[in-house]
């Protein structure tokens, strides 16, 4: 798929989001200083943000990554499908699920319990981009990083059928319906 760059309409900057990267990265090595926790980056959508997020970070981390599926296109399906889990052992241990977006709180929510099912110490979740519109969550989002309207948005990770994730900034393609 080619997009025209006027299609593209930016809704968060580049500078914007290395700044709450790092917001979010000293408030994490505050709160975890002399832990070592595990961060789960969920794949796709999340490498971009989970590696600045690591880099950013002033403690000793893990990191390992789970890939799950819920969307084609821009409809998400309803179900969520564990694709790759995780390889690390998380009983006892503090665990942080980097997200990209919660959009309707369905693939968290599978991601999060199925953390619970392990043991670990704690579980807590920091997402890039939250539709609190849509968002039907009962629990909390430990760190958000920006929240935004019920748009379908690319870059920084996110893509549109694969495409569109190497973008700085995170943009909402005009045209493109979320649902």
């Amino acid at each position: 798929m080619k997009v025209d760059n006027e299609k593209l309409i930016e809704l968060i900057s580049e500078k914007q989001i290395k700044n709450k990267v790092e917001e979010i990265a000293a408030s994490i090595s505050k709160i975890y200083d002399g832990e070592a926790p595990i961060l789960i980056g969920i794949l796709n959508g999340s490498f971009i943000f989970c590696a600045d997020l690591v880099r950013a970070l002033d403690i000793d981390c893990e990191i390992d990554f789970i890939k799950v599926t819920s969307y084609k296109g821009t409809q998400s399906k309803g179900t969520v499908r564990l694709r790759k889990d995780i390889s690390a052992i998380i009983t006892d241990r503090h665990v942080i699920i980097v997200e990209d977006i919660i959009d309707s709180g369905l693939t968290i929510k599978f991601i999060r319990d199925r953390m619970h099912e392990a043991g670990p110490k704690s579980v807590a979740i920091v997402t890039l981009l939250l539709k609190p519109d849509i968002a039907k969550l009962d629990f909390d989002i430990d760190w958000v990083g920006f929240e935004i309207p019920p748009e379908f948005v690319v870059g920084y990770g996110l893509d549109y059928d694969q495409k569109l994730r190497n973008l700085r900034g995170v943009y909402r393609l005009e045209g493109i319906e979320s649902e």
